[in-house]
């Protein structure tokens, strides 16, 4: 564990792109557009696809299984309304490109509705079985909400060899521009952290750790007051860290926060971490305590070009366009439209790609907030500054990898690390000639994994 001279938790490498969070930061979570067609993709998840449950023309219920899958590595999907099934075919997908959706529509339009979740009085998470917590998890579809999708049933799943010792929650909610986490700690309080002892409870944690960086103060303030009127107080500690980018990446809150690195190609459960999301901590306790599937989620819809910026509660399928047209629309011509945060988010050409259970925000970007740089400089040749190396979070020579990539030199990359980036776009935002670093080792993985027939040539 690294701290710097104020006494915040932090790691080596990264960088500090202005956060922009004073669009949206003071917004209320506040109710979606009401929707009458949704487009809900099979898969919003690691592993293996959904397997569509229902048929053109059926009538489904909200909260009614349409996707359901056998693989252990799997979450099901849900109705966000009652209506009629439209479809089943394929549809704009922000990573996979297109992706096979069950399209429904309800007679009329339907507004969402923030849950109204209520702690149990005395709740005790003991109350509850590990394979309860489990079950509820993977029959509410339950992912990994920050951005990764990792079931979350299978990552809170009790397992001996070896022992998950600590449990470590991400609110760190490093991108700029992206509010929903933090909004979900200072509204939904009680929620997160009944969620927090669900999973500790489920994976057999004896620790704790809530991760938050210094730029909330208000969220430390509110979790470490509920945490000590709860009387957790011995079993749950808020730790501040030094608000930096990707301090939210898992591999670099565990080494600020513990100390600890991971394996290079390994997972947190390798050295007894489970690292959950606050949004996904929330959705727990709707599962667990009050049966409820993720069908809705908190969305920051973001960007100097929104007219009206905000958190809104938002069904899962609801089309971008559909949302941003909510928000008011642009006041000003938009340059690019990003599903996530503008460091690893994934630029959409299609606005009426559907809500995923990962998408936490719309960023609007226009034409200054990329820069005059990126549209109107050519790159120029690697001056080998050596910034790049020292700004990786994972210590790689981002350089050597992308000029591997572009020379078609796969072996080389490899030896490299191409696969321990973790594409968190450090080495582009500061390379002096304009060289998209990211870009190039995103390629280089794509072709490796299409060498090893992973994916479709």
């Amino acid at each position: 564990m690294t701290t710097d001279s104020q006494g915040r938790s932090t790691f080596t490498g990264g960088v500090h792109p202005p956060d922009s969070k004073h669009l949206t930061e003071d917004k209320a979570i506040a109710p979606g557009p009401p929707v009458k067609e949704l487009a809900i993709f099979l898969s919003q998840h690691i592993g293996a696809p959904c397997q569509a449950s229902v048929a053109k023309a059926a009538m489904v219920e909200a909260g009614q299984p349409i996707g359901e899958c056998q693989g252990f590595v799997c979450a099901p999907v849900h109705a966000p309304i009652a209506g009629k099934v439209k479809e089943i075919a394929l549809q704009s997908h922000p990573v996979l490109g297109r992706s096979p959706a069950v399209t429904i529509v309800a007679e009329e339009e339907v507004q969402p509705a923030a849950p109204s979740f209520q702690r149990p009085d005395a709740f005790d998470p003991k109350t509850y079985n590990r394979e309860q917590i489990c079950d509820a998890a993977r029959e509410a579809g339950l992912v990994g909400m920050g951005g990764a999708g990792f079931p979350t049933s299978v990552k809170i799943h009790h397992d001996a060899k070896p022992a998950k010792h600590t449990l470590l929650v991400n609110a760190c909610e490093c991108e700029p521009y992206i509010t929903c986490d933090y909004r979900l700690m200072l509204e939904w309080t009680d929620q997160v952290i009944t969620g927090i002892e669900l999973a500790q409870r489920a994976c057999g944690a004896s620790k704790v750790f809530i991760g938050i960086e210094d730029n909330k103060p208000k969220a430390i303030e509110t979790m470490t007051a509920a945490i000590q009127k709860l009387g957790l107080g011995g079993a749950m500690n808020v730790v501040r860290l030094e608000t930096k980018y990707p301090q939210g990446g898992e591999r670099q809150l565990i080494n600020a926060v513990m100390g600890e690195h991971v394996p290079t190609g390994g997972i947190p459960p390798m050295i007894g971490v489970v690292v959950l999301n606050v949004a996904t901590a929330a959705a727990l306790a709707e599962a667990v305590i009050n049966n409820q599937p993720l069908t809705h989620r908190v969305v920051t819809v973001t960007g100097e070009a929104i007219a009206n910026p905000g958190n809104y509660y938002v069904a899962i399928g609801t089309p971008v366009q559909t949302l941003i047209d909510f928000c008011g629309g642009v006041t000003t011509k938009s340059a690019k439209v990003v599903m996530g945060g503008p460091m690893m988010g994934q630029a959409i050409a299609d606005l009426n790609t559907p809500i995923t259970k990962t998408s936490g925000a719309i960023t609007v970007l226009t034409k200054e907030q990329i820069g005059q740089a990126k549209f109107e400089r050519r790159q120029t040749a690697c001056i080998r500054c050596g910034r790049c190396l020292e700004v990786c979070p994972e210590n790689l020579n981002p350089t050597s990898i992308a000029h591997a990539v572009k020379s078609n030199l796969l072996d080389v990359a490899e030896r490299h690390f191409i696969g321990a980036c973790i594409e968190c776009g450090c080495c582009s935002y500061v390379c002096p000639a304009n060289i998209e670093l990211t870009g190039y080792i995103k390629t280089g993985k794509i072709f490796l994994a299409r060498q090893r027939k992973q994916m479709p040539a």
